[in-house]
């Protein structure tokens, strides 16, 4: 109930902090405000329409998802300009054509010639573009194609050319952010993408071609660096909660972190040094594998405590060191999780729990679903 201290919810349950949701999102506008590039937040963390306003200043527009479900959900309530950030799926044509023709500007991305000639072969109705972003591979690894290879000025010089679609620009990832530590590799990180976004639109520009330039992952637009000033856009997402990954990257502080499941001990078990609770990987996910010194969490103000394994509802928590004082620790006593990924985390879950200062403000209900 409104008003209510989080303690009086039945657990496992995340809890957001709204006022730290509100600061993380507000200092990324600012950041990049001052660079002049436009902010395209990512919806993919949490999925949520509030969430959603908070990062657009209540605007609806501009926005970047990676699920059509999440597009569809965005588009029934009032948001436009979406970008949909996924290779195009074969089989999700129709669902693609429809959002086209029903909103003022939906856009799809694509790496692969195959893609195109299916644009091509499905003309969008009153003579609407498709509106294409070109998925460039920068260094990530995962979808686009490489930045140095031939196929990838002429994939954009085709999509320049093939009637009813539209070049609207090239977007790179650098989620290879991920496995930096500390502000100066995440710096060196973002260079490098953004010297070679920079580099292809060049190329370009060479062959006549201009269209927009967007670079993002939550490490590197946390430090920006100044050459991202040239940039068309930028498409972060997870730093609106951010997490403990997030942390340990160097990219924000552990008091920025927005989000904690909440879990009860259910059980004492002094045969094995250990606690039970009622988290498991059901409300927490088991990414990140257990590989931090505290287990698969942070549990917070108890830094001597470990989240041991996790079973689907049940968690054994155990000391990094030294024998367990159950006094400390009686049955039905709370504890708070701060997640390693909180996009994982926050996938768990049907509904947050959203809170200020403590006390209970409301709940926020994400889509779910591809």
């Amino acid at each position: 109930m409104e008003g209510d201290p989080i303690s009086k919810l039945c657990t496992p349950a995340m809890v957001v902090d709204v006022d730290i949701v509100k600061r993380n999102a507000q200092r990324m506008v600012d950041r990049y405000q001052d660079l002049g590039v436009k902010l395209r937040p990512h919806m993919k963390t949490h999925k949520t329409l509030e969430c959603g306003d908070i990062m657009t200043g209540g605007s609806r527009r501009c926005v970047v998802v990676s699920t059509l479900a999440e597009a569809s959900f965005y588009a029934d309530h009032g948001f436009d300009d979406i970008l949909y950030a996924y290779p195009l799926p074969f089989d999700k044509l129709e669902r693609c054509a429809a959002l086209s023709e029903r909103l003022s500007l939906f856009q799809v991305l694509l790496d692969h010639p195959q893609a195109l000639e299916l644009l091509s072969k499905r003309p969008l109705r009153a003579g609407r573009p498709w509106h294409v972003w070109l998925k460039l591979d920068c260094g990530n690894g995962r979808a686009g194609v490489l930045h140095s290879e031939p196929e990838a000025l002429q994939l954009a010089q085709a999509i320049a050319k093939t009637e009813g679609v539209e070049l609207t620009g090239v977007y790179a990832h650098c989620g290879n952010s991920y496995h930096c530590k500390g502000v100066e590799k995440i710096q060196a990180v973002a260079q490098e993408t953004t010297t070679l976004t920079l580099q292809f639109m060049e190329k370009l520009r060479a062959v006549g071609i201009n269209c927009k330039s967007s670079i993002g992952s939550t490490p590197s637009c946390s430090h920006p660096i100044k050459d991202m000033g040239q940039l068309s856009e930028v498409h972060p997402g997870n730093y609106v909660f951010y997490d403990v990954q997030q942390s340990l990257i160097g990219s924000c502080s552990m008091e920025d972190v927005a989000v904690r499941v909440l879990t009860r001990v259910i059980g004492h078990c002094p045969h094995r040094n250990q606690l039970l609770v009622d988290c498991g990987w059901a409300a927490l996910s088991q990414d990140g594998a257990g590989r931090l010194p505290s287990g698969y969490a942070v549990i917070e103000g108890h830094p001597d405590l470990k989240l041991l394994s996790m079973t689907q509802e049940h968690g054994r928590v155990e000391p990094i060191t030294g024998e367990l004082d159950y006094s400390k620790y009686p049955l039905g006593s709370l504890l708070k999780l701060v997640p390693y990924h909180s996009c994982a985390t926050a996938m768990m879950h049907s509904v947050y729990h959203v809170h200020s200062g403590g006390r209970l403000v409301g709940k926020w209900f994400p889509t779910r679903g591809w």
